[in-house]
């Protein structure tokens, strides 16, 4: 993992990008500006060509309680950052190299991703991008850059929803209706190319790196890779813009995509697996080695990673439903375990030749902030390597029935993970001691919310059985 990537991504965009942009695609009528809150869905607005010089020139001015909104995008009082603050503006400002055309909502509409700024200039501690790039910083004060990837599952589902569990739309070119597991099934693809393929030359006309398409372990499961960097918040970057392509070419094709976390009872969640390597000053991978357990930076790397897992759950497992996801032999991991070319363990250094050398961390859900997701990871492998530590012993064979080998435990759910997220130090060090007190609020509120609401599965249980 040694691809490299203009280090000039990090900051903020010129006045020019749009200007060039504008004089290359005169037929644009509309752009939307995306900014990725904690909770992860994008929100924004859409502006027309006129108006794009002046937030590449200036910014655009968005309210501060914008960054701590719920999955619902219902205002979260309880930060003090609504009707405390006044509901105040913070001054968003786009990011290199994210202003592309967005061809599944026609050839005159274009989106670029924000940013979020104080008004003297100072970046928001809340953003999740400026996250992201405060443990960044870390590792470029001891001259190291971490190469990272990420892998997205998803399912395609039938546009009728209406409140109801979902289904699986009949391909278009077939009718035919998914049903078995067909892992790696290319029928499968082959059912569903037309939709594929606009996907593909969407990805291409926003420059993603996107690679293979693979049917999973599911019916109407896919999984798609975008190819690593040694830039981890253009990653991010491309993660998001990703997933709302993903999004916006399912339902120019009839369906929806969705990124929950565990969709569908009794079948595959979805997860989102982050690849890592660490590159030194001369670019050399730290983790490559003959032995397929990898240096001993590797090791203190993976160490770090399984301390942090239980306080990073509330990061990789945003939401309750994304722990319906952890279960035995579905290949979603159980356990802070790690292994070699293993894919029932939690963290896998995967197979390849010694240069390649990485690790593969598979807790996290689709449904997670990839911004946060990579910020979180980093900040285990970070803490690995500057204390040395040392991981568990390898697993080898079935990781599910040696999950108790695991040095420290997963929460097993989402208030124990918010709880634990909350009173980690280190996640203070790394993440920054307001971002936690924050991301743990809305949390809270989020959990009040959710279980407000008495879902029919109670009526089932126990309106005629109490």
């Amino acid at each position: 993992m040694s691809i490299l990537f203009n280090q000039h991504t990090i900051g903020v965009a010129t006045r020019s990008e749009a200007e060039a942009f504008l004089a290359a695609n005169p037929e644009i009528a509309f752009i939307d500006i995306l900014y990725n809150p904690m909770s992860g869905p994008p929100r924004g607005k859409r502006i027309r060509p006129h108006e794009l010089l002046a937030v590449y020139g200036h910014g655009r001015y968005l309210p501060g309680s914008i960054t701590v909104v719920d999955m619902t995008g219902a205002d979260c009082e309880a930060t003090g950052l609504v009707w405390e603050d006044g509901d105040a503006d913070r001054l968003a400002k786009p990011a290199p190299n994210t202003l592309f055309k967005a061809p599944w909502l026609g050839e005159d509409v274009a989106q670029c991703v924000l940013s979020l700024y104080e008004l003297d200039g100072a970046k928001n501690e809340l953003d999740p991008r400026h996250v992201l790039q405060r443990v960044l910083n870390r590792f470029a004060a001891d001259g190291l850059t971490p190469d990272v990837a990420c892998e997205l599952e998803f399912y395609l589902c039938d546009q009728r929803f209406e409140g109801q569990p979902a289904s699986l739309p009949l391909s278009p070119v077939t009718g035919h209706k998914p049903i078995g597991h067909e892992v790696y099934g290319l029928r499968e693809l082959d059912d569903y190319m037309p939709y594929l393929r606009d996907l593909y030359a969407a990805a291409a006309a926003q420059d993603l790196p996107i690679e293979a398409a693979i049917s999973e372990f599911a019916p109407g499961q896919l999984e798609i890779g975008l190819a690593h960097r040694a830039d981890a918040l253009r990653v991010a970057d491309e993660a998001v813009m990703f997933k709302r392509l993903v999004k916006g070419c399912a339902v120019a094709h009839g369906m929806e995509a969705t990124f929950m976390a565990k969709p569908f009872e009794g079948r595959a969640g979805n997860g989102q697996h982050l690849h890592v390597s660490v590159l030194n000053k001369a670019g050399h991978n730290i983790f490559a080695s003959e032995d397929p357990q990898g240096t001993p930076a590797l090791r203190h790397a993976i160490a770090g990673m399984q301390q942090l897992l239980p306080a990073g759950m509330a990061i990789f497992a945003p939401n309750q439903n994304s722990y319906r996801r952890f279960v035995g032999n579905s290949y979603a991991p159980v356990a802070a375990t790690w292994g070699v070319n293993n894919r029932t363990v939690g963290l896998r250094v995967t197979a390849g030749p010694p240069e390649s050398r990485h690790v593969e961390h598979r807790v996290c859900g689709a449904d997670a902030n990839p911004y946060l997701a990579l910020a979180t990871m980093l900040a285990g492998v970070h803490y690995g390597l500057t204390h040395q530590l040392d991981p568990s012993p390898a697993i080898t064979g079935d990781g599910y029935a040696q999950a108790h080998k695991a040095p420290v435990a997963l929460a097993k759910n989402w208030f124990n993970a918010v709880d634990t997220f909350a009173a980690s130090e280190v996640i203070k060090d790394y993440l920054g001691a307001r971002f936690q007190a924050m991301f743990t609020t809305l949390k809270r509120t989020e959990q009040d919310r959710y279980f407000a609401h008495v879902p029919i599965v109670d009526y089932e249980w126990c309106f005629r059985n109490a």
